[in-house]
């Protein structure tokens, strides 16, 4: 297929808002597909790999800049002044190589396969000469590039495509095309079979291919360990009363830990990889969690679902994650952090044992299987403390009894529910204290003045649009954050996180990809014309970062308006 194809239909997936429009077009895009163009699923969310794969580009704005400059014989200080004026470094491509193409009418088409051979091995790249060698393939890409190819190709390299294909619209696109004549309860069902093969998988193109032979192959998707995997998400109670309707009586009962997910899983050759819920692989990160489940799980192959907390190594009193979140972030001085920030591995579920799925085995019997394999090693692994009761008087004991112990509360899970991945489909609960608060993604922020000048220190949020991924903005927040970098987060940091990802700058106001969330708590919430999302924070405090989180894991608008009519009964 020509890449030119590819480009017309992300102009037209970028020029139509509307989730409808998009799914309309990409469903007619995804019928002219041959079997040997399906790679081009990746494309279309402006990846060359599967989201479980590790491998990125690497590919910063000043590579793109000189390769730019390269292929169109324009300075790089001429491409700079553009992209400011612009504030999008794909168009900045499009407008040089429009005028250069006057030159080059003789110029190979690219096709989709040549766009996807050069970028599939900027990541292979290592080594001596290692930027001239991307700096060569991108060029190559660029000179055979009309206009608008020369805009996506760059958009692509940044990870920042701006066209809206989310995992949701991409799901119903692929449900549109593969099963056209549905009715409505049949394509419910179905649409929940494709997410389910997705969420084993992490895999459109997977998918994709299996939907095509239809339902039968799409169920036969199993889980792999060694591949990340979307973990289970639960939505919040406000009672054990009401935590006991949700989910059954008797239920487990476990710690809520104030710490990070961890997948932890061992293939069949023996080897240990740790992913978080992300699905960044943190193993160099963590080489003391690698040794405890050698040396303390037994089985041959497993994917564990688990909880890190950190503890301090003299006292042993547990610590919020703020204090630990580092680890994950660190990749150098992995044994100094191991000493001076050691974890303690709680798992809580295990959804592949010795060869066999168990997601669709019930949870007790999930539960049982972790106590026989896990060997309990206090400040070490052990299985997450827990109780099974269908007493509201003992399970707000124990409730009492995790708060006591620093832990942020508890959970409350069905013992007969199965586990789905990717889903907060309440077959687990959690309870904790009522402080209000929010994980929300910042979208922009602002330069400070004065003392504050050279940081970014106002920050606009933003929430998700419930299953279609579009973020809703939901106000600004100044407040939390420390001058002196000793004393917490700082707005340096946070600043050092930001600007790599601005997509535009406006004044002091930057635009960023939507890649830091944070955890913010608020007086209340009050309805608001300015915010799209319809609603604003008043006097909102940003408490800590979340770096093993995503957009897939932030606040829905959903979550909002509960929060907003709890306070706002009539």
């Amino acid at each position: 297929m020509k890449y030119s194809k590819l480009c017309e239909t992300y102009e037209d997936l970028e020029q139509n808002p509307s989730r409808l429009k998009k799914t309309a077009i990409l469903s007619e895009f995804l019928r002219k597909l041959k079997p040997e163009d399906n790679e081009i699923l990746y494309l279309l969310q402006g990846k060359t790999f599967p989201d479980y794969s590790e491998k990125e580009f690497g590919i910063s704005e000043k590579l793109c800049i000189k390769a730019l400059s390269r292929a169109s014989g324009v300075s790089n200080e001429d491409i700079v002044i553009k992209w400011r004026d612009l504030g999008d470094l794909g168009k900045v491509a499009e407008f040089i190589m429009a005028n250069k193409k006057q030159g080059t009418l003789f110029s190979k088409p690219l096709t989709v396969k040549k766009v996807l051979e050069n970028l599939k091995k900027l990541p292979e790249l290592e080594g001596k000469g290692t930027v001239d060698k991307k700096l060569s393939l991108i060029s190559e890409l660029l000179t055979s590039a009309k206009s608008n190819e020369a805009k996506y190709i760059i958009r692509t390299l940044l990870g920042d495509l701006r066209v809206g294909v989310a995992a949701g619209t991409l799901r119903d696109s692929i449900v549109n095309t593969c099963f056209p004549d549905l009715e409505k309860e049949e394509k419910k069902q179905t649409l929940e079979i494709v997410q389910d093969a997705y969420d084993k998988s992490t895999d459109w193109q997977q998918v994709f291919d299996q939907a095509c032979k239809g339902t039968k192959a799409l169920e036969k998707t199993s889980l792999e360990p060694g591949r990340a995997v979307k973990v289970m998400l639960f939505p919040k109670e406000d009672t054990i009363e009401l935590g006991f309707k949700r989910v059954g009586k008797p239920a487990l009962i476990d710690f809520k830990y104030d710490g990070f997910r961890m997948m932890i899983n061992k293939d069949e050759n023996g080897e240990i990889k740790i992913f978080t819920r992300r699905l960044d692989n943190v193993t160099n990160q963590f080489p003391d969690v690698v040794k405890y489940v050698k040396e303390n799980v037994k089985a041959k192959t497993f994917i564990l679902d688990s909880e890190a907390v950190g503890y301090d190594p003299k006292t042993k009193i547990y610590k919020p994650f703020q204090d630990i979140s580092q680890r994950i972030r660190r990749k150098y001085h992995i044994e100094r952090l191991v000493k001076e920030l050691p974890i303690e591995l709680n798992v809580f579920d295990i959804i592949y044992y010795n060869g066999k799925s168990l997601i669709k085995e019930p949870y007790k019997k999930r539960r049982k299987i972790i106590e026989k394999i896990v060997t309990s090693y206090p400040f070490k692994i052990k299985p997450s403390e827990a109780i099974i009761t269908d007493s509201i008087k003992e399970a707000n004991k124990f409730y009492r009894k995790a708060l006591k112990a620093g832990e942020e509360g508890v959970m409350m899970k069905n013992l007969e529910s199965p586990y789905k991945p990717g889903s907060r489909v309440g077959y687990g609960i959690k309870i904790k204290p009522d402080d209000p608060d929010l994980d929300l993604v910042i979208v922009k922020a602002e330069y400070g003045t004065g003392k504050r000048a050279g940081w970014l220190t106002s920050y606009t949020l933003a929430c998700k649009n419930g299953d279609n991924d579009e973020l809703l903005e939901m106000g600004k927040v100044s407040t939390g954050l420390k001058e002196k970098e000793e004393l917490g987060l700082s707005f340096k940091e946070l600043t050092e996180k930001l600007k790599p990802l601005m997509t535009k700058e406006s004044g002091r106001t930057i635009t960023v990809k939507p890649k830091v969330v944070v955890t913010v708590i608020y007086q209340n919430i009050q309805k608001s014309p300015t915010y799209n999302s319809g609603y604003a924070l008043r006097f909102p405090r940003i408490i800590r970062l979340r770096p093993d989180r995503s957009t897939d894991d932030i606040t829905t608008l959903g979550d909002v308006e509960k929060e907003f009519k709890k306070a706002h009964p009539h």
